[in-house]
């Protein structure tokens, strides 16, 4: 065990915290992860704590699966890293073989990079000059519609198509403009309306905005059935495959941002099997490792792939890179979680467990500080609301969110709220029993914040 208080004096004088404000921080305690099994964490003092949120969405099988371990250990032995500029290495090979056959039809292409945001600026990229490649007439076609409330990371140009104003607002004079059209956020939708009778009226916006714009438009970019990081806002049933006939219907690409939303986290493998979408590009990231190592890819069709042919003189060349492009231990623990999908079935005996969490989140909608209760799978938004009536905001001030996953904590679970989002996003690995102690955590912890 290391000496916590030293450890806590140089985590405070050294880092900085993403998605965190420091000044508060520097007030608390910090808690101090040293190991991992299976769901559990362990802290520098030895305190065990349910993984709540799979390590920020990332984890799948549980921590220190030795089927993931060996398959580093294994590429350690051969070489960890060499470059993918002009050549290639095995693992990145074998796991874009991969990728493409379980991705959705028509996707034939991988890019990889290192994180969902780098993902997303490589969708970009590749939308944007794949018009200005094929033809002179779609020349006009530069502009990207996004949704409000979405969220595809935080460098410039996915922070352009981001819909979130408290992550994303202060950065406007260093973004390109984005249309914006409204998200499918029913509880609290922006034309005053209830669905299903509702009458679509954000796709009949969309549509609009489609009719008037579509020669200036490359590519929309969505999160395939939920917005994960704006609150865990569910679409309704119809809504994503409507999009995918709109983007046909107006020559625009679609960009199926599948970081978050991806590797069995809805109850499919890739969320746009529920409504048997195939996009022209898809982003993935988080869990593409078992929640191992940074790894992202970018996948597209032969289509686009081919506007990018020609001799050097052409300059059709995508010019974009990382230094870690294809690591080869990331490819290799990404090769490892993929056959673990299929060895331990993790789809199949996650449907029971899945069934089992909406049977317990029954029991929060009855509580007078629970709007709603937003689930697909295992992606789950429980929103606090100060009046449950008029759906009134507590000030933020107030931090409820940070009040109950603090709560949660001292009953021995690590959550992460999105604002008073509480969410709930544990590892698909996780058994009944620990999946329905962290339920009753979550519950007792709303309880004790919200009616004490």
């Amino acid at each position: 065990m290391v000496e916590e208080g030293k450890l806590e004096l140089e985590d405070k004088r050294y880092l900085w915290h993403p998605f965190t404000q420091m000044k508060e921080y520097l007030g608390e305690k910090p808690l101090i992860i040293e190991e991992g099994e299976g769901v559990y964490l362990k802290d520098t003092e030895g305190n065990k704590y349910l993984d709540g949120v799979s390590s920020l969405w990332v984890n799948i099988h549980g921590h220190r699966r030795w089927e993931i371990d060996q398959a580093i250990m294994d590429q350690l032995h051969k070489i960890s890293h060499s470059t993918l500029l002009g050549l290639s290495n095995v693992p990145a090979i074998d796991l874009a073989q991969r990728l493409v056959e379980i991705t959705p039809q028509g996707l034939e292409k991988v890019f990889y990079s290192d994180t969902g945001a780098t993902a997303v600026e490589i969708a970009i990229k590749i939308a944007f000059q794949y018009w200005q490649q094929i033809s002179p007439q779609f020349g006009h076609k530069t502009k990207f519609i996004s949704l409000k409330n979405g969220y595809h990371g935080d460098t410039l140009g996915a922070v352009s198509v981001g819909g979130i104003d408290v992550y994303h607002q202060i950065y406007n004079p260093l973004l390109f403009s984005a249309i914006k059209v409204e998200s499918p956020y029913c509880y609290r939708c922006s034309f005053d309306q209830s669905w299903p009778g509702c009458n679509d009226l954000c796709l009949q916006q969309l549509e609009e905005v489609m009719r008037e714009n579509h020669p200036e438009i490359a590519a929309l970019i969505i999160e395939p059935m939920v917005q994960a990081a704006g609150g865990m806002i569910v679409s309704p049933p119809g809504y994503l495959s409507r999009v995918r006939e709109l983007c046909t219907k107006y020559n625009i690409l679609m960009i199926a941002d599948e970081v978050a939303v991806g590797w069995g986290r809805t109850g499919k493998m890739f969320a746009c099997e529920y409504e048997q979408v195939s996009p022209d590009i898809m982003t993935l990231g988080k869990g593409i490792t078992g929640g191992y190592l940074p790894l992202a890819a970018t996948l597209t069709t032969h289509e686009i792939f081919d506007a990018f042919l020609g001799g050097y003189d052409e300059q059709r060349t995508f010019y974009h890179g990382h230094t870690y492009t294809g690591n080869p231990l990331a490819c290799a623990a990404a090769l490892a979680n993929i056959e673990l999908f299929e060895r331990d079935r993790t789809l199949e005996k996650l449907q029971p467990k899945i069934a089992t969490l909406s049977a317990k989140l029954a029991a929060f909608r009855h509580l007078p500080h629970v709007g709603e209760v937003r689930q697909l799978g295992f992606m789950v938004g429980i929103e606090l609301v100060k009046d449950k009536g008029t759906k009134q905001f507590y000030p933020a001030k107030e931090r409820i969110g940070h009040k109950v996953i603090l709560a949660a904590r001292r009953k021995g679970a690590i959550m992460r709220p999105l604002e008073d989002v509480i969410v709930i996003m544990p590892p698909l690995s996780i058994t009944s029993q620990d999946l329905e102690r962290l339920i009753s955590i979550v519950y007792e912890s709303i309880v004790e914040v919200t009616e004490s």
